[in-house]
């Protein structure tokens, strides 16, 4: 029950509470009410039937959904795909703040983060239109620089297995590099700026400053968005691979987000799809305890 002196003290902060009531509703509507569903991972459901009248088959989607040689092929591309973007795009933007953080320059600082920052707020439709353009085999922007300088430019890197996963990994860095910087930009203004002072009396450099002040400074930052990208392992990118991949690249491109659209909206299949994504659901929530745990081991942790 709740008491009256926190009845009032809701009463009193009202206006707080109406604020956030709409993000509190979408919450409850599209991360929680869909919860619900999950239950037809476990039944073998038929929409005619509704969820509580579809025959219920227990482990039977699962023991289907691993023997699959199309789920291994999926599982694979999805852990290699999000590893590669993890080793090479986690990184990129805490190298760009160290770097940006010691141009003394402020008009050309803000000219390279808003050129790094704006490609943030396109759409991978957009995105996907640009690579197209720039990587088409008949009339993209590299046939004519080749033909320009004599080159021969035959082949079809969108269409090709072997640079299929490098343009999504280069394509993702170059999204979402901008957004990652400012995240750490903003950490380094939070430190002490009397440990550079202390720092230069002792006669420290950049590159000792950098490892030894701005480094460290940002750990508990690096360490919280490593815990949350890491979350995030199983879950790949569904719309830069759904707007770049094509039959020719399933072999390397296809993951477990594209495979279950194309089998749950595409073939209504929606128990043996909904198995699977909470399959994946499952594996990243114990990626994120075992990243946590490691974190709190080395003293960061964020519970």
């Amino acid at each position: 029950m709740i008491n009256r002196k926190t009845l009032s003290k809701i009463y009193a902060q009202r206006h707080l509470y109406l604020l956030i009531l709409p993000a509190f509703i979408i919450l409850v509507l599209f991360s929680y009410q869909p919860m619900y569903g999950a239950i037809i991972a476990f039944k073998n459901y038929n929409p005619m039937l509704g969820i509580w009248g579809s025959r219920w088959v227990g482990l039977q989607q699962f023991y289907k959904l691993l023997s699959s040689m199309f789920f291994q092929r999926v599982f694979v591309n999805t852990i290699l795909i999000s590893l590669y973007n993890l080793a090479w795009g986690f990184p990129m933007p805490i190298i760009l703040a160290l770097l940006l953080n010691e141009i003394a320059k402020t008009g050309l600082k803000r000219v390279i983060q808003t050129i790094t920052y704006l490609p943030h707020f396109l759409s991978w439709v957009i995105i996907g239109g640009f690579i197209f353009n720039l990587l088409s085999p008949s009339q993209g922007l590299l046939v004519s620089i080749s033909r320009l300088f004599g080159f021969r430019y035959d082949f079809a890197p969108l269409a090709d297995p072997r640079y299929f996963r490098t343009i999504l990994v280069t394509s993702s860095i170059w999204q979402n590099v901008g957004w990652g910087t400012i995240l750490y930009l903003a950490a380094i203004t939070g430190i002490d700026p009397e440990l550079y002072d202390a720092a230069d009396i002792d006669g420290a450099g950049r590159f000792r400053k950098m490892f030894n002040i701005t480094l460290p400074g940002i750990m508990p930052t690096i360490a919280t968005l490593l815990i949350l990208r890491m979350g995030g392992v199983m879950n790949s990118n569904f719309e830069q691979i759904f707007v770049l991949y094509s039959p020719s690249v399933y072999s390397v491109g296809d993951v477990i987000s594209t495979y279950v659209y194309r089998e749950g909206i595409g073939k209504a299949n929606f128990s043996y799809t909904t198995a699977m994504d909470l399959f994946r659901s499952v594996i990243n929530f114990i990626l994120i305890i075992i990243t946590n745990r490691i974190s709190r081991m080395m003293g960061r942790s964020m519970w």
